[in-house]
């Protein structure tokens, strides 16, 4: 059973078939959204439509949280310029430019154009209108009323231990706008007394103020693991996961398990713990400005192919994606390979996984079948001016190209340009050369005498299919004796002035063969 369907099953085992659910998800903008947290926006959003599919109605929220303070400056940004804005709400920090209305919208309005392009379509909410709308404001009182309750749950579930008159509360300075600066105590029932302490954190001063401040109505967060159950309480969440590290014992998980139950008498939602998607083999923040934030790599390929990154691996299992590495060929191969499948009838999970990857507006055309050239030819064939991509292409299939095959033709062709322009490695990257390489000189006997021996071969033939060559040449190192790295090396070198590049006879078969003649001769000498 495909996972998502799995882990649809298990829900419903849970609530049954009667009950509306929500599903909900969080990221905090405190930057450019990395793309691996598009694996949680994939997971819920999957989750969602497996549901759907048995007959159970949801809703999947995901809330865009723009109340955390800013606790570090993205290295993409001016230093000089926000440092003054450190420990403040996102959403009091001014955009860095005039289209959005601050520093949070900034950033999600790139995070949800990625969400919606790639076929999700959650409901959004802001942190901030939950607090300022005062919907936070009975969780706030239970919580504040219940603060040994919650400093008993962090020392026995976590082994963190609070100050005694420690409030699970982080109030906004009336003086300076700080949230990190602040600590809270004593709770009259309407206000908490608060001072903002100069040298709280290490990366911006508070100013010392001291004074009683509601916690209510938007100028107080409650602190982030009473934050989270809270927040499943006011939202009514039946289902939210998140990464694994979350869901660890005495994880923040862990812990607001308990303070859903003891505090706000709330049954936590159903989780679903997940692997990481990862980047070159690194889980990054979107603060750090590392790795590749999911706008980059969303706009790296189509839809389905993005789908097929994020839904391909089960929850349990991480998924390693390099752009600079042979990632996004294994994905297009990957997604060929299941194509044939379902449109050969099979049912099975990757048959479920085929529908899955594609967003529900685009389910409906999936049985017609259409030729699916290997993204690693489009890829070669696009770097060669003298080649025409469709007329090639059709070779390759043997048949003229339907329009529906020119369609994928045509976005295989434009998502391998952006590849090849920006990301692929060396071994992808090819120039035919014009005159033959120096290092032609280099060649062993061994090889020229091969070389001679295709030379011969082709003289004596006014047409060759790209499979005819491949056979001629594997009879050809059979015959010299000749390693395939020596022979197809040699091949490879005198056309595109390196050791490698894609498989010969198909390349050769496109070059004119006067061309390929004249440089072989060239070659043998």
């Amino acid at each position: 059973m495909f996972w998502a369907d799995r882990i649809a099953q298990d829900i419903e085992k849970r609530f049954g078939k009667s009950a509306s659910l929500l599903i909900r998800d969080e990221k905090t903008v405190s930057g450019r959204v990395h793309v691996g947290s598009m694996r949680g926006v994939a997971i819920h959003g999957v989750v969602s439509e497996a549901l759907a599919d048995i007959g159970i109605q949801n809703t999947f929220k995901y809330e865009l949280n723009d109340f955390d303070p800013m606790d570090d400056i993205p290295t993409y940004l001016p230093r000089e310029k926000f440092e003054q804005y450190l420990g403040k709400p996102l959403r009091d920090i001014p955009s860095p430019d005039p289209s959005a209305k601050n520093f949070a919208e900034y950033f999600a309005n790139d995070f949800t154009s990625v969400i919606a392009g790639s076929g999700f379509t959650p409901e959004y909410v802001w942190s901030s209108e939950l607090y300022l709308s005062g919907k936070m404001d009975g969780t706030i009182r239970e919580a504040l009323e219940a603060a040994d309750t919650v400093r008993r749950i962090y020392k026995e579930v976590s082994g963190s231990e609070r100050p005694p008159g420690w409030l699970p509360i982080n109030v906004i300075c009336p003086q300076c706008g700080k949230i990190t600066t602040t600590d809270a105590s004593d709770f009259d029932g309407e206000t908490v007394m608060v001072h903002c302490i100069v040298n709280k954190a290490p990366y911006t001063k508070g100013c010392d103020f001291k004074g009683r401040v509601s916690p209510f109505g938007g100028l107080a967060k409650l602190a982030w693991k009473v934050d989270w159950p809270a927040k499943w309480k006011v939202h009514g969440v039946n289902v939210e996961g998140g990464g694994k590290d979350h869901s660890t014992r005495g994880g923040s998980r862990d812990v607001g398990n308990h303070i859903s139950r003891e505090v706000f008498k709330y049954e936590p939602p159903f989780d679903i713990p997940y692997e990481f998607f990862l980047v070159g083999g690194k889980k990054m923040s979107s603060s750090k400005g590392r790795g590749s934030s999911a706008k980059e790599i969303a706009e790296l390929l189509p839809p389905k192919i993005f789908r097929l990154a994020l839904l391909g691996k089960d929850i349990n299992q991480a998924f390693n994606f390099d752009p600079e590495g042979d990632s996004i060929p294994v994905l297009y191969d990957q997604y060929d390979k299941l194509a044939a499948g379902y449109w050969a009838g099979t049912k099975d999970d990757y048959a479920r996984l085929f529908e899955f990857i594609h967003p529900l507006s685009a389910r409906s055309n999936l049985a017609e079948s259409r030729f699916l050239p290997r993204f690693s030819q489009v890829a070669f064939i696009v770097q060669m001016p003298h080649l025409n991509v469709e007329e090639e292409v059709a070779n390759l299939k043997g048949a003229p190209l339907t329009p529906e095959d020119k369609t994928e033709l045509q976005e295989r062709a434009t998502y391998a340009k952006k590849w090849l322009e920006a990301y692929a490695p060396e071994k992808y990257v090819f120039k035919l050369q014009e005159e033959t390489p120096e290092a032609a000189r280099e060649l062993t006997e061994q090889q020229r005498t091969a070389l001679a021996v295709f030379a011969d071969y082709i003289e004596g033939e006014q047409k060759l299919s790209g499979e005819q060559l491949h056979h001629r040449l594997h009879e050809i190192k059979d015959e010299q004796k000749i390693l395939p790295g020596e022979l197809f090396g040699a091949l490879y070198l005198i056309f595109l002035g390196k050791h490698q590049g894609p498989q010969a006879g198909w390349f050769l078969a496109s070059l004119p063969r006067d061309f390929v003649l004249k440089r072989l001769r060239e070659a043998v000498g």
